[in-house]
């Protein structure tokens, strides 16, 4: 028996969980911590709430609350978020836990000590009227690159660049909107490029990296790493355990990796067991995309700096789209998981994140292709094969498993699958393709119900008892052997197959999937254990989004000349047009632009009826990248003013014109 530490990304403190965390970071790893559990090894699964940073001390400043209360309002949502979809975890703490602050102080004291982390004076924007020196999130300006307004002094949102507070142009305070003035303040700095070399070596010769890890962290190195900066002047952070540091806290990222740590510290206190000892036998990081860097190149950099053994291999979720659009929370453009879990069971979100796409590759979630991924594949391949070995079970043996006799080729050959098919899984998840195991799994039930229909045991029965018996004893084995494999996917719904198989899931292990049910044991009655999604239940769900989505399309974002020059905007006549079922406000059209005709789907419903639209002259932006919207999609863009929706048109253009 091996131990296992196992890491999620520390979700910020500032919202609850949406479908794009579930699926990059919390589902992929509980499957794979349950799964251990089920083999037999020592599992300790942590995470905390990131409660640091400048976004929740602004936020607090707004509403005129302590930063905890707000990031205390926040964790108790997570908290709620995560037990509700069955994330299994051991210990789920908070960066402001008396423990984290010891641990982190320490932690800053040692590199200290030994070198790496020193002093040096930055030029900082400092606000007069706050009376203080305004971290990146508390100054706003243009972007010096793009010139968009709103770029904050850490990120444009516009450009996507990488910004230093001092470079905005036309900064102003977040809180108090004054012009902030540039002066010099001592900072700390970690000596992130003495670890250049050795960071290279170990990102190279890890095997376990995916690719989609080593890859990115090796274009930093190849870049050249630069030391990073260590503390913020504010208040709101862990104090710089330094004599002459007052008013400095150490930077979040400085910090939130030791969470990890703190919630297995926590764990240890109540468990009376060593946390170190899982973390030194084989350590694994859960994250999202968006923070590779941070846990391939920073993270493993601190821990060399501390003579700290690194962690075996760092698992990243790509991202996850809605409809075909980038998730956007600002906008609304998002699936909250509690909004989700209350029409629908936590096991459907699970098996279709994973199902969907390979953990390693941008995916999108779609309301249509959930339904038909639920209706297909769970209700009429799983639940099927389920319903229909258990109800003739009871029809034709009394509810008992059948004595078997002498198995032809076909039953060999089943048989033959269902032993493989543990192993298989098993080789799967090993590597962290959680999704290729689901694709196993599903692929023998297909297989089955195909065997199911070819033996006829509803015929059998009458002609050859032997030959039905087969087939219902082969059958009611994979019931058992489906259930075992699927607990670290979908456990509740597993459960149910098990209280008909009369078992009790705890205490379940992966080996159990090797073990016959006796024959002449009784099961219980049949039930629908995967039931499908009626299209109402998803139009509602469609409705509901599209209506709550702020329109994106606006264009109310300053753009320079040249982004404005790609736009390729032209006459088009709309030639056909209908309503979009399930919605109020679109309706798809089919534009001729003269070289070609394109779909589009328009959010003008609410001001035109079908036929009002038909042969007009619109503008049309043809060189979008193609959407999906109500699962329909959208090659282009009519223009429309922004209060009312009324068409833009140009009635005594030629079709196809080019608007210069």
């Amino acid at each position: 028996m091996s131990k296992v530490f196992i890491t999620c990304a520390l979700p910020y403190a500032n919202g609850p969980c949406h479908l794009g965390h579930l699926r990059s970071t919390y589902i992929p790893a509980d499957i794979y911590a349950r799964y251990n559990r089920m083999k037999g090894n020592d599992v300790l699964m942590v995470c905390a709430t990131d409660e640091h940073g400048t976004p929740i001390a602004v936020r607090a400043e707004q509403e005129g609350v302590p930063p905890k209360e707000i990031a205390g309002r926040y964790h108790d949502m997570i908290k709620h978020d995560l037990e509700s979809c069955n994330i299994s975890l051991d210990s789920f703490t908070r960066t402001t836990d008396p423990t984290h602050y010891e641990i982190s102080q320490n932690f800053f004291l040692k590199l200290y000590e030994k070198g790496y982390i020193y002093e040096q004076v930055i030029k900082q924007p400092y606000c007069e009227e706050c009376n203080r020196f305004l971290p990146d999130r508390y100054v706003e300006g243009k972007c010096p690159h793009c010139g968009a307004e709103g770029a904050r002094g850490d990120h444009c949102e516009a450009c996507g660049r990488h910004l230093e507070p001092i470079q905005l142009v036309e900064p102003a305070c977040l809180i108090c909107n004054s012009t902030p003035e540039i002066r010099e303040s001592k900072q700390y700095f970690f000596k992130l490029s003495h670890f250049q070399e050795d960071l290279k070596e170990w990102i190279e010769n890890n095997e376990e990296l995916p690719p989609n890890v080593k890859n990115y962290a090796l274009q930093w190195l190849k870049e050249g790493l630069k030391d990073w900066i260590l503390t913020r002047d504010m208040e709101w952070g862990i104090p710089v355990p330094l004599d002459d540091a007052e008013g400095k806290i150490i930077y979040v990222w400085g910090e939130a990796f030791l969470g990890y740590i703190s919630s297995a510290s926590q764990w240890s206190k109540r468990e009376n067991k060593p946390w170190e000892d899982y973390w030194n036998d084989r350590a694994v990081h859960f994250i999202g995309k968006d923070i590779i860097y941070h846990h391939s190149i920073f993270w493993p950099a601190l821990l060399m700096a501390h003579d700290c053994k690194l962690p075996s291999t760092i698992i990243a979720g790509e991202y996850l789209s809605l409809e075909g659009r980038k998730m956007s929370t600002s906008k609304n453009w998002v699936i909250w998981a509690e909004d989700f879990l209350k029409t629908f069971d936590a096991d459907l979100l699970r098996y279709y994140l994973i199902a969907n796409a390979p953990l390693t590759r941008d995916t999108d979630f779609s309301w249509d292709d959930f339904q038909r991924r639920v209706n297909d594949e769970l209700a009429d391949v799983l639940g099927n094969f389920l319903h229909r070995t258990f109800t003739f079970t009871h029809k034709f043996f009394d509810g008992r498993i059948p004595e078997p006799s002498k198995f032809d080729e076909n039953d060999e050959e089943f048989e033959k699958r269902m032993k493989e098919l543990p192993e298989k899984v098993s080789e799967h998840i090993e590597k962290f393709k959680f999704r290729e195991g689901l694709i196993e799994i599903i692929r023998l039930a297909k297989y089955a119900n195909k065997y199911f229909n070819d033996k006829e045991p509803w015929k059998a029965v009458k002609t050859n008892k032997d030959e039905a018996a087969n087939c219902l004893y082969l059958c009611n084995q994979l019931t058992k052997v489906l259930a075992v494999l699927l607990v670290p996917y979908i456990p509740e719904k597993t459960g149910e197959i098990f209280k008909v198989l009369g078992m009790e899931e705890d205490g379940i292990t992966w080996d159990d999937s090797k073990v016959q049910l006796p024959s002449g044991m009784e099961i219980g009655k049949a039930k629908p254990i995967f039931k499908k999604i009626d299209d109402e239940v998803i139009e509602k769900e469609k409705n509901v989004l599209y209506e709550s989505l702020e329109d994106e399309d606006n264009m109310k974002d300053i753009i320079s000349i040249d982004d404005f020059a790609k736009v390729d905007l032209r006459v088009g006549k709309i030639i056909g047009a209908e309503s979009v079922k399930g919605s109020k406000n679109l309706l798809k059209l089919s534009v001729d632009i003269g070289s070609k005709k394109i779909q589009v789907v328009a959010g003008v419903a609410k001001k035109y009826a079908p036929e009002e639209v038909l042969n007009r002259k619109v503008i049309v932006v043809v060189n979008l990248e193609p959407a999906k919207l109500f699962g329909i999609k959208s090659e282009g863009m009519i223009l429309a003013t922004d209060d009312n929706m009324s068409l833009l048109t140009a009635e005594g253009a030629d079709i196809g014109e080019q608007i210069k």
